[in-house]
């Protein structure tokens, strides 16, 4: 699967999805972009966007949009807030379609 990180999201998570082909938002040159422009750029290329946003599904309609997100919801956006839902993230990956939005958290 073809997984982009957002700019918020630990890019040390990376190492966690073995397996899947991951790239993060300032690898690809789009760091601080508006979450909009950045679902429209990565449909195309990848599978899942996951981010820190909770806000995203209000404020974009996903369902427009060739790509699945799945929200991390921590306390925090630090690495030891955000490595133990990594295993709910891995089952997510596995379940959650285009245009859905899956919030994991503990």
């Amino acid at each position: 699967m073809r997984v982009l990180l957002d700019e918020c999201v630990p890019s040390r998570l990376r190492q966690e999805l073995s397996g899947h082909e991951v790239r993060t938002v300032p690898e690809m040159g789009r760091a601080s972009e508006e979450n909009g422009e950045l679902l429209q750029l990565a449909s195309p290329t990848f599978d899942v966007f996951i981010t820190t946003d909770q806000k995203l599904s209000y404020q974009q309609n996903v369902a427009n949009f060739d790509i699945a997100v799945i929200v991390l919801v921590a306390r925090r956006t630090k690495l030891e807030f955000s490595r133990p839902l990594m295993r709910k993230v891995k089952l997510a990956l596995t379940e959650v379609r285009p245009g859905e939005v899956r919030k994991v958290g503990l």
